[in-house]
């Protein structure tokens, strides 16, 4: 990715500025977890058996451990260390959430977390065309993240996406006991279709109109789970869509309060004349207080205005 300033009607390359060490993209992913990721920190260089984890993060919306870990060469393997790392955290789930306790000071239970949404995030200056097809797959539990640097403190951050519709299992016979199979056991990718399985024929036509619209908007993606279907902008994500049997369910995320009440930067207000949304509110785990605006879809003829609402908080980020 090349980035350019514009003056007076030029150009003008901007020159990269690449990280020194890996601990320089550690530290700088750290400091900005919740704003890259939406990420509640753990710790840093937590130590399980034979391995050192970068990173232990925690994904208060999918009550899941993420772990991330941060490279600067290409000369090792995305898969087998991922599953590696996945299959370490599923045998050793008691003292994943002692260090959660310990270092957040938190009461989480091995009940509460959702060990199936488990994943890594690989980040790096640049991955290489073996990596990257490495996990080409529809199911893989991995993410990976280009971070690069430029004059005037400018950072690219860019998420290679999968277009694969093939499973990860097809690399090992069912008969076998890899890795990857142990893990695919527990750790389970959702898949739209999965999710709409249960709906209704007009719901199922109602997303894909939905859908449609959504993915005109420039700079989106979308990424299922077990419980809705997540609509993001960059790494920021604007709506969690719930697809009931009967209707769809759209939260406009307001943002975050601390303890204290305070809002996060760019807490959002809606402007809902026609009084349509439903105002929401948690709390995380770690304190924080989540807000959002729930809107029922249960007709075709809902979806103009709950566009025009959804799209407020696209605009506003």
């Amino acid at each position: 990715m090349q980035l350019f300033s514009f003056d007076d009607d030029t150009l003008v390359p901007l020159d990269k500025n690449p990280f020194a060490l890996e601990k320089d993209i550690q530290v700088l992913v750290e400091s900005n977890l919740d704003t890259l990721f939406s990420l509640q920190f753990v710790s840093t260089e937590f130590t399980i058996t034979e391995f050192r984890l970068d990173t232990l993060a925690f994904d208060e919306q999918a009550n899941a451990f993420v772990i991330i870990e941060y490279k600067k060469g290409s000369s090792y393997s995305v898969i087998d260390q991922g599953y590696s790392y996945l299959s370490t955290m599923l045998n050793n789930k008691a003292d994943f959430i002692l260090e959660y306790n310990e270092k957040t000071n938190g009461t989480l239970r091995r009940d509460e977390v959702d060990w199936s949404a488990s994943k890594v995030i690989f980040v790096s200056p640049s991955f290489n065309s073996y990596q990257k097809n490495s996990v080409n797959f529809k199911d893989v539990p991995f993410e990976l993240w280009e971070i690069k640097r430029f004059d005037n403190n400018l950072i690219a951050f860019e998420q290679h996406q999968s277009s694969s519709s093939d499973s990860i299992n097809k690399l090992s016979s069912p008969n076998t006991n890899s890795v990857i199979q142990q893990v695919s056991k527990e750790v389970k990718q959702v898949t739209e279709e999965e999710l709409l399985g249960s709906v209704s024929e007009n719901v199922k036509d109602i997303w894909e109109l939905l859908r449609e619209k959504l993915s005109n908007y420039s700079d989106t993606s979308f990424y299922p789970t077990k419980g809705y279907i997540g609509w993001k902008k960059d790494s920021t994500t604007v709506s969690f869509v719930h697809l009931q049997k009967n209707q769809i369910r759209a939260d406009i995320l307001r943002g975050n309060k601390s303890e204290d009440g305070e809002p996060s930067k760019g807490f959002f207000t809606l402007d809902d004349p026609k009084g349509f949304a439903e105002e929401r509110t948690w709390t995380w785990k770690s304190g924080k207080t989540g807000h959002s605006y729930l809107v029922k879809i249960t007709d075709a003829s809902d979806l103009d205005y709950a566009l025009y609402l959804i799209n407020q908080k696209y605009e506003s980020l």
